[in-house]
């Protein structure tokens, strides 16, 4: 199976077609992308500072570091986001100017980004096409539009209907529909920004085979990820940034997984993943035959423990995540029940509804949602804002309408110290932060309320491996503290090292319950196949 170009011309990288990997970068003169000595200066910030790095036809080079370590401002550079404030690119051994992303595109550099760039009043398809569209005078032709896209779609193996609005999909599917769009043609360079954040294993497997095809017919990849399992399943040569400076790249091949945090931070880390002293309590969260009104979970019962962490895992389109959502009432429910610490809060038979955010918020609930930007925060705020909104009634934060300034600073400084966050720019607008940043305000906010139950819907989604080592150790700090955590991840990792037992969904429905000695990603696999 091959991905077709876009256009009969012959791109710069066809004529490798017949070439094995090993011989075509031993006979390329140079490479296919150089950057030298690339800055971007922004006010007070250095974000990038002399980095210079190279991309040969077919590998994956892989760019990794700690949020905040320019990554994501690098690829913004390549993709025609935003101009360096200094430094040289050279595509193919010419040197050029990348003047917008239309114009990266043009040059054969496609990008994905973390941040999706969707329309979400258009349908899959017109967004796969957008600005791409075949049209006959002034109408679109519609029937090859849909066409392309499913042959786009399959080719991926991503189960997407193409006439479906954008908006109705899960974060998980548009994430399918950003990797779909950069797959429609066949680039030089394609750059793939945390492109499985939100992909299961099955779905992640599929665009590993799709990138080994890219491989094999001589395209070169930029491949941003935090988690090193897939560095060692898919990459080439690895180059570590760190405070926007340069480190150093090495082989894949050469490099143990140790020496590579150890490069990425800066220090030693000696444990990722936790051992967590287990000590469940009373049951303080029930589910029984639970249905929502959209059908995406059906008659599904899971109970969580004071002092215990359950995993829930699944496909996309599982129920997962609306599972979690329609605990703390964001998705409506059909039937069913809910109990929390001991009270009924939904019963469809006894006609009680008493779930809605404020309510189980105010209960000791707290949901942490896999989509931060679109539901999580509030970008336009500032970190201590964000941290402080939703505890802004309680006591320590407030007397009547009088906000007390001091205490919650105080508060939120101390918060965010212990989460890693430099605690002198709380006053700082979040959308200057890092992706990963912004995902530690996010889980920041559940530090400052006292909360029984934590539902955490995807929350290492983009963070580097010392912020997620920081967020298992609150997770492990919260559950030895007496606190529930029900876990929601596509990482089946984090499921198998850091949860007592799981769940597995499977098309909305509950398949398994695996206590402690049978969890492993194997069996979590078996489970998700009809």
């Amino acid at each position: 199976m091959k991905i077709q170009p876009a256009n009969t011309s012959e791109s710069p990288v066809q004529s490798f077609k017949s070439t094995q990997p090993s011989e075509m970068l031993s006979t390329q003169p140079g490479p296919l992308l150089k950057l030298e000595n690339i800055s971007m200066q922004y006010p007070g910030t250095l974000a990038l500072d002399q980095v210079s790095l190279d991309v040969q036809p077919c590998e994956v080079h892989v760019l990794f570091g700690e949020n905040g370590a320019g990554k994501s401002t690098l690829i913004q550079i390549v993709a025609g986001v935003i101009h360096p404030s200094s430094g040289k690119i050279f595509l193919n051994g010419e040197e050029l100017r990348i003047h917008s992303v239309h114009h990266a595109r043009e040059l054969g550099i496609s990008a994905v980004f973390q941040e999706f760039s969707l329309i979400p009043q258009l349908t899959v398809e017109e967004n796969l096409f957008l600005g791409s569209e075949e049209v006959l005078g002034p109408f679109i032709k519609k029937a090859h539009l849909h066409k392309r896209a499913c042959e786009t779609l399959d080719r991926l193996g991503f189960n997407l209907p193409p006439a479906k609005k954008v908006m109705h999909l899960t974060r998980a599917e548009q994430q399918m529909v950003e990797i779909a769009k950069a797959f429609r043609t066949k680039p030089s360079i394609m750059i793939l920004d945390e492109p499985t954040a939100s992909l299961t294993e099955q779905e992640t497997d599929r665009l590993f085979a799709m990138i080994e095809i890219l491989k094999e017919e001589g395209i070169g990849i930029i491949y941003i990820t935090h988690r090193t399992n897939e560095i060692y399943r898919i990459g080439d040569r690895i180059t570590i940034l760190r405070d926007g400076k340069y480190v150093s790249t090495v082989s894949v091949s050469e490099t143990s997984e140790e020496k590579l945090v150890e490069l990425t931070v800066g220090r030693h880390i000696n444990q990722v993943f936790p051992d967590i002293n287990i000590r469940p309590g009373r049951s303080i969260f029930n589910i029984e035959n639970l249905t929502l009104a959209n059908q995406s979970v059906q008659d599904v019962s899971i109970n969580v423990r004071a002092g215990e962490i359950v995993g829930v895992a699944g496909l996309v389109g599982s129920g997962k995540s609306e599972l979690g959502r329609a605990s703390f009432g964001l998705n409506q429910i059909q039937s069913g029940s809910i109990s929390y610490l001991d009270d009924i809060v939904f019963d469809s038979k006894k006609r009680i509804n008493e779930i809605n955010p404020r309510a189980m918020l105010d209960r000791g609930m707290l949901y942490l949602p896999s989509d931060r930007r679109l539901e999580g925060l509030i970008m336009m705020q500032n970190v201590r804002e964000n941290i402080s909104l939703s505890s802004l009634k309680l006591p320590k934060f407030s007397s009547g309408f009088l906000l007390h300034r001091k205490s919650e600073i105080d508060i939120v400084g101390e918060v965010a110290q212990r989460l890693g966050l430099n605690s002198s720019n709380i006053e700082n607008p979040l959308e200057h932060l890092s992706g990963g940043n912004q995902q530690k305000v996010l889980v920041a906010k559940s530090l400052v309320r006292d909360v029984k139950l934590f539902i955490l819907d995807q929350p290492t989604v983009g963070i580097d491996i010392g912020a997620r080592v920081e967020i298992y150790q609150l997770i492990q700090e919260v559950c030895e503290a007496g606190a529930g955590v029900l876990l929601i991840s596509s990482d089946l990792a984090e499921i198998v090292n850091l949860t007592h037992r799981a769940y597995v969904l499977h098309r909305g429905k509950l398949k398994t319950e695996l206590a402690l000695e049978e969890l492993s990603e194997q069996t979590i696999l078996n489970h998700f196949l009809d």
